[in-house]
């Protein structure tokens, strides 16, 4: 054969190569094998690692043509995102309640956000300055004890309010007062308290009694609680469901790609046996991933990568759709709980005297919790996301930065994804022959009646394996400056007189009421509440997680303004106390607070409500 036909038969396979389509070369993973969607996997979020999985990312998303889109829609180009799972028949003994008379429209969106135009021929509403909304919370009143010798209140480890007065404070501003949840300031931090040794006891419980650093004659009575830190082997299989914001009023920096950062930080900690699935809401409301083991953690986060915000935001229906996914995958020897990532901006309409928190009451029942993580600035709802959180038993946080995440989502989400303990309630009696007045610092939003604490129908607060509760009162001993006038006839004052009692002996006495996990009856902790035997030795240096509590607790009655402090007591005073008891700092979480202090001494007051 002559070389030139040979050079002409090459030439045209090589051309017919060529036009052919070339195969798809396989994703490969970060170790060069291709990626196979059932097992488990992980790597870097790409646009063709997530193509594997069925997921595209926003920036190959399709232009949403608005004009053909129907109200309710889907809010993602490309075809709609699969139907939640049929919701199963209901567990024995549970609340059955739907969702369908519960209406939701509306979304605000606050100045510098990117979202789509709006269909032709509505008028987009105008964009608020501020509308932000917190719970009310008027500073709690003294008491008289020969009245109300008896206080009683759900506990509370949310931290939203401090991450969020932070973000006031960086930005140059005053917080609202009703911002300010003294309590939350309080339980942000770790104190460090004696650790309880056993789950069936799951509380170690820690009092102390010091002079008021603020009011001559006056005391601080420290009350804390320690829980129990679960072992590694007895922590149950998490069912998480992520339930996704994604509209318009979600689209920047500090909202949905925070939120983005928070979810991957979950996934880091998920296990094998630990299940996620990931919801979202805008206009209407989709399951991007039904509930998927932990170690398909590439799965889990491209699905988390392929939101975005767009549209109006419908969440008492994507609440429903959340809890639908939750039951699918629901097991009692799980732990089962739905996690909103929100800034809360959705306006309920309600019908049938059903409100969404009765909702959310009710499914608490069937033992799937929610806990809500608050985003961004401008349209924060806090009020509302305090509300659900307590309903569903959940906690309630807010992010401000990736630090914030960082530390709710690190190896502190290990412990407090774990609950050792369900409604748990602190009752405090006063000894009237010791104690003449007191007001409890803070928890304004968790008080409880005195009967409310042996009804174990009565809801109160979760607590996580490892997590501390603290609570501060203020009260007046018996001959001191009281901060009520005297009563004009005899039988309506004290008692015992001025001066009753043993010097040394009880100021008060100390229970606490819980139910282990999954059970319905409560147990009962009792302590005795009293002053140290060296009552002088204990009021020059108390201990040094009650100064760093007393520094946290001034500083949050400073910022709110309230009428129980002092005026003698300024931000300088705060400092001082903050400075002495900054202790051991391995994170650097005290010297933050401590700046803190600085910047809010400088800052202008609210021009507005």
């Amino acid at each position: 054969m002559s070389k030139r036909p040979l050079k002409q038969t090459l030439a045209g396979l090589v051309s017919l190569a060529l036009a052919a389509p070339m195969a798809p070369l396989p994703v490969m993973a970060q170790d060069a094998r291709p990626i196979d969607p059932d097992k488990p996997s992980d790597g870097v979020v790409s646009p063709a690692a997530c193509r594997v999985f069925g997921f595209t990312l926003p920036e190959e998303r399709v232009p949403v043509n608005f004009a053909a889109r129907s109200v309710g829609a889907a809010a993602y180009a490309g075809g709609p995102p699969p139907p939640p799972s049929p919701p199963p028949p209901t567990p024995p003994g549970a609340v059955a309640t739907q969702m369908d008379s519960v209406v939701v429209t509306g979304s605000r969106i606050p100045g510098g956000s990117v979202v789509a135009a709006p269909p032709p021929g509505i008028i987009a509403p105008p964009r608020p300055v501020d509308t932000e909304r917190y719970p009310d919370a008027t500073p709690n009143p003294v008491r008289r004890v020969a009245d109300e010798p008896v206080s009683t209140f759900s506990i509370d480890v949310d931290t939203a309010s401090y991450s969020n007065v932070r973000r006031f404070i960086d930005e140059g501003r005053a917080p609202p007062a009703d911002a300010v949840r003294v309590e939350e300031l309080i339980n942000y931090f770790d104190y460090g308290y004696d650790r309880p040794t056993s789950a069936t006891q799951p509380f170690a419980i820690t009092t102390a009694v010091t002079d008021s650093p603020w009011a001559p004659g006056r005391q601080i009575v420290h009350v804390a609680l320690q829980g129990y830190e679960l072992p590694e082997a007895e922590r149950r299989p998490l069912n998480l469901t992520f339930l996704v914001d994604v509209s318009g009023s979600m689209g920047s920096p500090d909202k949905l790609a925070l939120a983005q950062k928070s979810m991957n930080l979950i996934i880091d900690r998920l296990r094998p046996q630990d299940t996620a699935a990931v919801t979202f809401y805008a206009e209407g409301a989709g399951t991007r991933l039904a509930p998927t083991p932990g170690d398909q953690k590439l799965k889990l986060r491209c699905a988390v990568a392929s939101l975005y915000a767009s549209g109006g935001t419908a969440g008492a229906t994507g609440m429903t759709n959340a809890y639908d996914q939750a039951q699918a995958n629901f097991a009692r020897d799980r732990v089962n709980r739905i996690l909103m990532f929100t800034d809360g901006d959705f306006n309920v309409g309600v019908t049938d005297n059903l409100r969404l928190e009765d909702y959310v009451e009710a499914k608490r029942e069937t033992g799937i919790y929610l806990s809500v993580y608050g985003f961004g600035r401008g349209n924060y709802q806090d009020a509302r996301m305090q509300t659900i959180a307590q309903a569903g038993n959940g906690t309630a946080a807010y992010i401000d930065d990736l630090n914030e995440a960082r530390r709710l989502f690190g190896p502190a989400f290990d412990r407090g994804a774990f609950p050792i303990a369900d409604d748990v309630k602190i009752q405090v009696e006063f000894n009237p022959a010791r104690v003449s007045e007191y007001r409890l610092i803070g928890y304004e939003t968790r008080l409880l009646n005195e009967a409310d604490f042996n009804n174990d129908r009565v809801d109160a607060g979760e607590v996580g394996s490892g997590a501390s509760v603290t609570a501060l009162y203020e009260i007046t001993p018996v001959g001191g400056p009281s901060q009520m006038g005297e009563r004009r006839y005899p039988e309506n004052r004290n008692s015992l007189g001025v001066g009753g009692g043993d010097p040394d002996g009880e100021v008060g006495f100390v229970q606490v009421r819980f139910k282990l996990p999954g059970e319905r009856d409560s147990q009962l902790m009792q302590r005795v509440l009293a002053n140290a035997p060296n009552l002088s030795a204990a009021r020059a240096q108390p201990p040094e997680s009650t100064r760093w509590a007393i520094a946290v607790a001034a500083f949050g009655q400073r910022l709110r303004g309230d009428p129980w402090l002092g005026d003698g007591f300024d931000w300088d005073a705060v400092m001082e106390q903050a400075q002495g008891a900054r202790g051991e700092d391995p994170y650097g979480e005290r010297a933050e607070f401590v700046q803190m202090i600085r910047a809010a001494q400088g800052l202008p007051a609210r021009a507005a409500p």
